[in-house]
């Protein structure tokens, strides 16, 4: 089979303005192309909200439609959840494969799960994304035929599947939980070592900041969610030892199923002694990856904890500098490195510090204020146990 060709769907509301639309329909479009597709042309339409029958207005629906005939499309993709009204009747207007975007993560989730774990994880996600859109999947609801042995009111065919996949969620659900247990036992068979764990964006950079940190050799690559599986290694500063963990990267409008099935996952930032919350300076979109970072490790409970953000890729970051008589505001692209690291030094309440992971730029500086704040923890949970520094 070849690469699927696909049109990517936004709107812009009273909520989410045009640039914003732009920016997220980029990320869907790396979000399509991670997930194996290629994305031909992006359209979004102005509306006070989505149309409740097709997302789009009967206009722009037709243009897309006429489009994806000419140019023999065969995925649509839509950056909101559609509803399974949606979903029925754009499928009928288009008549090719429909996603919206959290159909498209959970894809990506599934392509990326290796272990037994993420696996488990990944398709409780699926089965309790799929059970309210069962609607679509069958258009068949007559009751079964009846005659000897089969009268009485019967089961429709998507009475049928809903009860299978709620059997099924029931016992993914079991085996996570014993999953759960089996975590739990392995963190606390790691002893009372401080640890810190790696959250951010996804594709900000903690999978190759852990193989520097660590000298170990874990996958890292340009696509979104290239780490599933949270992997844990243990890391010597000096002669103070600690337990480092890198962590499945966060998103806009992350599905809950994800959130809900990956706890086990996310329990390593909850239990962690200190976050380290990297970003991708050179992404224009950094400070809202930085609210939904911060937004997520709320939602998990674990906004208690000391972080320290770590402003990744400065290799890559480039601005424009603003000409003296330029009047528009100032936005990022005009703000230079420098201007930022003075800015975000005095806003961040626990600090932040400016590297290149991939070039091990401002690599000392890194490890000599990450071995300060671990040994202030460390002297914290053990007073009488400091002669080591």
């Amino acid at each position: 089979m070849g690469v699927e060709k696909a049109i990517i769907i936004g709107v812009i509301t009273p909520n989410q303005n045009r640039n914003q639309t732009e920016e997220y329909l980029d990320e869907l479009t790396f979000l399509a192309r991670t997930a194996g597709a290629k994305p031909v042309k992006k359209f979004s339409q102005k509306l006070n909200t989505p149309n409740v029958k097709t997302f789009l207005g009967k206009g722009k629906i037709e243009e897309v439609r006429q489009y994806a005939k000419m140019e023999e499309i065969e995925l649509i993709i839509f950056d909101d959840d559609l509803s399974p009204v949606q979903l029925r009747n754009i499928e009928k207007i288009f008549e090719c494969k429909i996603l919206d975007r959290s159909n498209l993560i959970l894809d990506i989730f599934a392509s990326r799960a290796r272990t037994a774990n993420a696996k488990t994880q990944v398709e409780l996600a699926q089965y309790q994304y799929l059970l309210p859109r069962l609607t679509r999947m069958w258009t068949h609801l007559e009751r079964q035929k009846g005659g000897i042995g089969m009268r009485g009111p019967g089961e429709t065919q998507i009475e049928t599947d809903r009860r299978i996949i709620g059997q099924k969620i029931a016992l993914l659900k079991k085996k996570l939980e014993k999953i759960d247990k089996q975590k739990v036992t392995q963190r606390k068979g790691r002893g009372k070592m401080i640890r810190v764990a790696l959250v951010g964006y996804t594709n900000a950079g903690k999978s190759t900041l852990m193989n520097q940190l660590s000298k170990s050799d874990i996958f890292a690559e340009n696509k979104l969610f290239a780490t599933l599986d949270t992997t844990v290694r243990k890391v010597v500063f000096q002669n103070l030892p600690f337990l480092l963990a890198d962590t499945v990267g966060f998103i806009r409008k992350l599905p809950h199923q994800l959130v809900e099935s990956f706890k086990s996952t996310l329990d390593e930032v909850r239990e962690s002694d200190l976050l380290l919350h990297v970003v991708d300076i050179s992404n224009a979109a950094f400070e809202d990856h930085i609210e939904v970072v911060e937004k997520t490790i709320a939602e998990i409970g674990a906004s208690h904890i000391p972080s320290l953000i770590v402003f990744n890729k400065i290799d890559t970051y480039t601005f424009t500098p603003k000409e003296d008589d330029d009047l528009t505001p100032i936005t990022r692209e005009n703000i230079s490195l420098e201007e930022l690291k003075q800015t975000w030094m005095a806003k961040s309440n626990d600090g932040a510090i400016f590297i290149s992971a991939l070039n091990k730029t401002h690599f000392h500086e890194l490890r000599e204020l990450l071995y300060e704040r671990i040994k202030e923890l460390h002297i914290k949970r053990y007073p009488y146990n400091n002669f080591l520094y």
